[in-house]
């Protein structure tokens, strides 16, 4: 536990770099999951493929790797990860784990809220917070994007966890 409580996130935007710290002690699984699969390189080339100002930013999709956009949003590791739902409140800056309707169906698909969204409490598992680079994320949040609110500029990203 000692080495999650001392790793932390960078996520690599063309408008800057997004920088997470974890919260292993509130989801240990999540947050082993999303720095196993950053180290294994599984984050690099995706995109955020769902941004709704007001409210979030969305990415964390193998299938955004490449360009058929009728799958975005579908893809997974393979794997679902067990929901740890805890009590931290979804404030702007947090980041959590985006999940089909069973509340078990998370696997890599995160997303980063952009303005207190308390309604998602209890709901979906609340693993980090961006400690430097909203900025960035403001930015994404409020590109062109299309009826399914994908952006219309491809920003592909890129993860690296810092020990």
């Amino acid at each position: 536990m000692e080495k999650l409580n001392s790793a932390h996130a960078v996520i690599e935007t063309k408008f800057g770099n997004i920088e997470l710290k974890f919260y292993p002690e509130a989801a240990p699984n999540h947050v082993k999951n999303f720095i196993k699969l950053a180290k294994e390189c599984f984050y690099d080339g995706t995109i955020f493929h769902r941004v709704i100002p007001g409210f979030m930013v969305q990415g964390g999709d193998p299938n955004t790797k490449g360009h058929n956009k009728n799958i975005y949003g579908a893809g997974g590791p393979g794997y679902n990860v067990k929901a740890e739902f805890n009590n931290i409140s979804h404030k702007r800056g947090i980041v959590s784990m985006a999940r089909a309707a069973h509340p078990d169906s998370a696997g890599s698909q995160f997303f980063i809220v952009v303005k207190d969204s308390p309604f998602l409490d209890n709901q979906y598992t609340v693993f980090g917070e961006v400690v430097n680079g909203m900025e960035a994320a403001d930015k994404i949040v409020n590109l062109p994007r299309d009826s399914r609110d994908l952006p219309d500029e491809r920003l592909p990203i890129k993860v690296k966890i810092i020990e």
